[in-house]
């Protein structure tokens, strides 16, 4: 066999292995392995296989990862979170369907904190949806908003997926963040705009709170909320004015989380064991994927696959390209977890974006945005999964994906939006020139 025929039947061989059960990073890793050999011998693959590790785990950059995590655990355990949603409630109970859309709110901020879609979700599904439940809105309606939200923490910065993208395709960081800002805000903003006009035409989906709050209480739920905004704007507003680097900034933002939980009394010994175990965890995970996916990318690129990816789509427009692109994502995610797809789909399309001409920060925006659909995306649809255990047989999964089905919806609008208009997304980088 050539090399392209070895790097095919490896990419093959990889995907049955996924679909087997076998760990992405050990199918990865090992198909990677044993491509290698095949086309250059037994120490040449060794001493790739012994150099790649060391090459990204003593990457600088990539100490963002459990910078940015540890940051989230912190905020997390500490209760800066708290008060969130009764806060984004009282501020919108006068607007259809508003408990959904303070889920939406409420997930937006917090995702900004961790940095995670699952732990939105998980911190959602009982704080929200207990709280939806019985104020009599639909399980449907519930329970899809809160799994939709939750994918807000894959784009709004600081995002992991964001640094990783950042790094497997050599693009600043901080601009990948500042590229992200408007198109999670416009997530968010089409999200709740497609609960109200749900609940307008539908008013049984969610009926009308009668609670009535004066300024007084709603001043008292903006003190207990405002650590949480506080740091997400200590860390974005010292990364994107050039105070300190993306990658700084996580530990900036950790040591903010610390300093904020301390002032108000949270920061404790066994607090703090726990969210040094949980990033330590995570941190490993994600690096053994990472490591498994430079050498994969390192297989690939002497297989010349990538070459060959970019002759088959020769004489395609753009346009066409982008739509294929788009659509082997959202395949992707109905079976894959969000960091897998990045790793494995980037060494294949970089030669061909840039053969293209495609801006790769656009880019960047627009696949993190197709992830997250797949975060919601039956068979698999983590988020969902996710509020399911949580919530036990309260809730069938069948009325989860159904909730969850309107959101798609409104997630392929916003897809359509950023792929029509690149402004969306290079703007406000265009603006710090």
């Amino acid at each position: 066999m050539d090399r392209l025929e070895i790097g095919l039947v490896g990419v093959a061989v990889m995907f049955l292995a996924i679909l087997l059960r076998v760990p992405i990073a050990v199918a990865m890793g090992l198909t990677s392995f044993g491509g290698i050999w095949l086309m250059m011998g037994q120490m040449p693959a060794i001493g790739i296989a012994k150099a790649i590790p060391y090459e990204m785990i003593g990457d600088w950059n990539l100490s963002a990862v459990p910078m940015f995590l540890l940051m989230g655990y912190l905020a997390s355990g500490a209760g800066l979170t708290k008060g969130l949603f009764n806060a984004a409630r009282v501020f919108l109970n006068r607007v259809p369907g508003g408990l959904a859309i303070a889920s939406v709110a409420s997930s937006a901020l917090f995702s900004s904190a961790s940095g995670s879609s699952v732990a939105t979700a998980a911190a959602f599904s009982r704080i929200a949806i207990p709280e939806m439940l019985k104020a009599g809105y639909a399980p449907s309606l519930a329970t899809g908003s809160v799994a939709a939200a939750g994918t807000l923490g894959s784009l709004i910065p600081p995002s992991v997926l964001l640094i990783i993208y950042g790094l497997m395709m050599n693009v600043s960081i901080a601009t990948l963040f500042l590229a992200a800002v408007v198109p999670g805000i416009l997530s968010g903003v089409v999200f709740a705009a497609m609960i109200a006009l749900r609940c307008m035409v539908n008013p049984e989906l969610a009926p009308k709170l009668s609670e009535h709050t004066n300024w007084r209480e709603k001043l008292a739920l903006i003190r207990e909320t405002w650590p949480l905004p506080l740091l997400i704007a200590g860390v974005l507003g010292g990364i994107f004015s050039g105070i300190f680097t993306a990658t700084e900034a996580g530990a900036v933002g950790a040591f903010l989380a610390g300093l904020i939980a301390l002032s108000r009394g949270s920061l404790t010994i066994e607090m703090m064991r726990r969210a040094l175990i949980d990033t330590a965890v995570s941190t490993a995970a994600i690096f053994i994927i990472v490591v498994s996916a430079a050498l994969f990318a390192r297989f690939i690129a002497l297989s010349s696959l990538p070459v060959w990816v970019t002759a088959q789509f020769a004489g395609l427009d753009t346009i066409w390209v982008i739509v294929l692109i788009c659509l082997l994502y959202l395949v992707l995610g109905c079976f894959l977890e969000s960091i897998s797809i990045i790793l494995l789909t980037v060494p294949v399309l970089a030669p061909l974006l840039t053969d293209l001409d495609i801006n790769l920060i656009w880019f960047g925006v627009l696949a993190v945005k197709l992830l997250e659909t797949g975060l919601i995306t039956p068979p698999v649809g983590m988020n969902v999964y996710v509020i399911k255990s949580s919530l036990g047989n309260a809730v069938s999964l069948g009325t989860i994906f159904a909730g969850v089905s309107w959101f798609i919806l409104a997630d392929l609008v916003t897809i359509t939006l950023l792929v029509a208009f690149p402004t969306i997304t290079l703007w406000l980088p265009g603006l710090t020139g």
